[in-house]
Parts: C-alpha cells; structure tokens; sequence
C-alpha cells in the first residue's frame, strides 16, 4: 500500500463514493470531497463509463451533479448511458462543442477568447452553469479538447490551474478525463490533481481485451498501490482489487475435514484440515478430479458451502462422472451447498477470478475451494508473469480465512520416473497426495499415497485406488510390491517381506 503523508487528525466530510465497488476499495472507501481529480486512459478504456457511475452515485444521494462534454452530443452521451440500462434523469448536460463556423481556418475567434485572459468564453460559460445549478459533482469530458483548441502548452496549463482555482471553496467534487491523444503526457495536469486514476488497455496474443486500472497519486490517503484488473459490462465497471492476504490475518481453525472414503482418511490422518492447502498431483486419469469432488461433496452433505472451479471441463461432464461414482453433485447444487463454476479461459484475468474466489469466501462463507486445475489457471494466462506469486497471496488468504483449498496438478506423461510437472507448487501446499499408474499382472493399476502433509501425523503407505462398482475403492498397503512409484513396480523378496513370508 502506498503511505500517506500530511494526514490531519480533524474531522473530515464524508468521503464521495464513486459508485464503482471495487474502485472505492482501492481508494480506501472513496474520493477525498471537494477536490479536483485526473481520470486517464486511453479511448475505449471506460473514462466516461466510470464518469458516469461517479455522476449516477451522486444523483442517488439527491446531489446536483454537471457533466460538461467538450467532444460528444448530448445525444451521444444518452446513447452511451442506454447501453447500459441508465436513466440520466438528475444529471444536468451541458454541450460545449465548437460550432460549425469556429472550425473554419479563418475564423477569427476560436473556442477560446484570443485575448490574454485566465479563462476563455467556454469556461465562463461553464462556470455560469455551476453558480446556477450549484453542483456537488462535475465531469469535464475531455482535456483533450481543451488541450488543442488552447493552442499552446503554456495557456493549456494556466486554464486548468485557473480551473482548479475557480472551483476552490464551491463544496464541488470535479473529474477531469484525458484520453491521451495529445502524443506526451502532462505531467504537470498530475500535479495540479489532488488525485490521478490510470485506466490501460491491454491487448493479448488470444482472446479478448484486458483492462486494469492503477492509482498513480492520492494525497493523504493511503490507497492499495498497484495494478487492478477490471472489466466493462453492461452496468458499468465492475474492478477487482488485487488481493493482498496480509489484510485477512486471523486465528486458525483446525477442524478436520473427511473425505468419506476411510483409506483415504487413514492416509491423511483424518482428512484434511481448514485453513490447508492440499495438492492432489498426478498423470491425466488417474482420478484427481474425482478424488477433489469426492471432498468437496462430503462437505457439501454436511451443510456446508463448497466452491468449485473448473478449467479442464464442463460442469455438466464432471456431474455426469460423479454420479456414476455416488456422488449427487447436482443436488448439493440446487441446495445451495455448492457451485460449479466454468471458468472460459480466453476471458480470464487474475483479478476476476480472484474476485471469484473472494465472493465464494465472503459472500457464500466456503469452507471448501477445489481448483481444477493448476495447468489449467496457468495456461488460461499465459502472458502473465507473476501467477505463481499470486497463487501464494491467494493460498495466504484462503488460510487465513480458515478455507481448506484443494488444487489439482496434472503431470506430463502416463507411466515412468522423468514424469515432471508443468507447474511446481509442491512448495506452496500443506498436504500432497499423489496418484500414479503402475503395471502388475498385465493390467494398469493405480496407486494413492500421501507424500507430505504439515502439522500432522500421516499414513506413509502406498494403496491401490481404483474408480470402478459405482465407487472409490481404497485397498490395503501394496506390501508385495516394490517400486510402485516408479511406473514398473517388481515383487519384494527380500527377507522379512511380505512375499518372503509368503514363499
């Protein structure tokens, strides 16, 4: 988070929200009244989205509120507001656009007054409009405008510090919006601002476009720093703010959580607990995606809220399999008790599927998170670099919350010992169970063993797994067999072996 400075103990007026939810997270509950802002980006970025969500917000406080359009019809700006199904009743809209005959190259007058004067005919008429409505809010669409019918860098900066100066004492929130067409930054615009919101628009190799937003300055307030993915719909933005797990600290919760299979139970010592992460690793098929629903049904039978994200497979695919095995994950659905959510991996970005994950959390009190799977998350953004990092906040948070998570990791290969795993998140789970193939009697097999879990006793023994009779089948330890983990497992007939006793 970014320190603030200057802070004074006095009480402040109520901060001015901005309609925007995830926007006034960031900020720290809101924008600082009273003050002038700086709202960047580039065109189709969301400026005038998140303007008038600013301007909508006041209107439902009852506030008069302007908004001064320099490049777009009124008509233009109605059209925009109904595409997302917004009535600009309250909002007062004041057209400034040049007229027809100002274009003309011999005209000797153009929007602004030629005369050496602070402000031009239009911000007279601007402000004539502001002593008669009085309002609270104020968005200035765009500098951009400004910027090139002042014709020169010099008067552009004295009209917007003459601006800032006019408002000064009028109890007047304002937004300024740049689209930043005029080539260079002005940098000195950001420091006339009380506060300066970046809006960027990615573009990927595949897929659709990205957005995320970053507050370069906010005097006094200690605003959350960084980059926040964010997204158009229709309604407006909707922004995600980066999750910082450090903001989630509290006591731990031990409960165990069962998977209902006792082997497997015996194998964990108990089952898993909350506040864990657990990596269920191993070659495609081998039943990982099985073995995670199996948990999370099991809590769901218990009443309580499981949330599970799939990347490899639709919803309807993993029910189907599931119910072949006993499990109802249909039910638990329409209960309540559980959501399957598909997650598109062309439309993902890390914010919103973090958010996601902290509704599931806050909103829907989970105790059980299932991520199917790793591989997946990862190659759904692949032109992000720090997704491990994140995945770590991610896990940090969901401890502290007391969830128990469970990911799913998919090893390259079937059956050998140089099987190697695209993602290494060994490291950043509590508990690691692993599922192999293993050959036997002419027949491939499959194997379940527990080779880590932190905090807790567990079974170090190697058990067959077996999907088959409409259920999970856990066997005894693998006792007659040695060098099961490697694929190519051979009788143990050493002394005091099983075989050995046997023979």
């Amino acid at each position: 988070m970014s320190q603030s400075s200057g802070l004074s103990s006095s009480p402040s007026p109520a901060l001015a929200k901005t309609g925007i939810a995830g926007l006034d997270d960031v900020l720290s509950g809101g924008l600082t009244p009273h003050r002038l802002y700086l709202v960047e980006g580039m065109p189709g970025s969301g400026k005038t989205t998140l303007a008038m969500q600013f301007l909508l917000e006041g209107v439902k406080h009852g506030e008069p509120v302007l908004y001064v359009t320099l490049s777009e019809t009124e008509n233009e700006v109605r059209a925009v507001a109904q595409t997302h199904g917004w009535s600009l009743d309250g909002i007062t809209i004041t057209e400034m656009i040049p007229s027809e005959g100002s274009l003309q190259p011999d005209e000797q007058y153009t929007l602004f007054h030629p005369s050496e004067i602070e402000l031009g005919q239009t911000i007279k008429s601007i402000l004539a409009d502001v002593e008669r409505i009085k309002p609270t809010r104020i968005v200035f669409d765009s500098l951009s405008e400004l910027r090139l019918l002042a014709g020169n860098p010099l008067r552009y900066r004295r009209q917007i510090l003459a601006l800032k100066q006019s408002f000064s004492g009028r109890n007047c929130t304002v937004l300024l919006l740049d689209d930043l067409t005029g080539g260079d930054r002005d940098l000195q615009v950001q420091s006339i601002a009380h506060g300066v919101v970046l809006l960027e628009k990615l573009h990927p190799e595949y897929g659709s476009e990205r957005r995320r937003l970053r507050v370069v300055k906010f005097r006094g307030v200690a605003f959350r720093g960084g980059f926040h993915d964010y997204r158009i719909r229709r309604g407006g933005l909707e922004v995600y703010p980066h999750l910082v797990a450090g903001e989630s600290r509290r006591g731990g919760i031990n409960e165990k959580l069962p998977s209902g299979v006792a082997e497997i139970d015996d194998l964990l010592g108990g089952g898993i607990e909350r506040g864990t992460s657990t990596l269920i690793s191993g070659a495609a098929g081998t039943g990982k995606s099985t073995l995670a629903a199996k948990f999370g049904n099991t809590a769901a039978e218990r009443g309580q809220h499981v949330a599970m994200f799939v990347f490899d497979e639709s919803p309807n695919t993993l029910i189907a399999r599931c119910a072949a095995l006993g499990m109802d994950l249909n039910k638990q659905v329409k209960a309540g008790n559980m959501i399957i959510r598909q997650v598109d991996p062309a439309e993902l970005s890390p914010g919103e599927f973090t958010q996601a994950i902290r509704d599931a959390v806050e909103k829907h009190q989970a105790t059980t998170i299932i991520l199917d799977s790793l591989n997946g998350y990862l190659n759904a953004m692949p032109g992000e670099r720090f997704l491990i990092i994140q995945l770590h906040e991610m896990l940090m948070y969901l401890g502290n919350k007391g969830v128990a998570t469970i990911l799913i990791g998919a090893h390259q290969g079937l059956i050998g010992s140089q099987m190697v795993s695209p993602v290494d998140a060994s490291y950043l789970a509590d508990a690691i169970i692993l599922l192999r193939y293993f050959e036997a009697h002419a027949e491939v097999r499959q194997a379940i063993s527990v080779v880590k879990k932190r905090g807790s006793e567990h079974e170090r023994t190697i058990r067959e797994f077996k999907l088959s009779d409409g259920r999970i089948q856990v066997g005894p330890p693998l006792k007659e067999f040695r060098g099961v983990l490697t694929g190519v497992p051979s009788y143990d007939t050493t002394p005091g072996s099983e075989n050995a006793r046997t023979s």
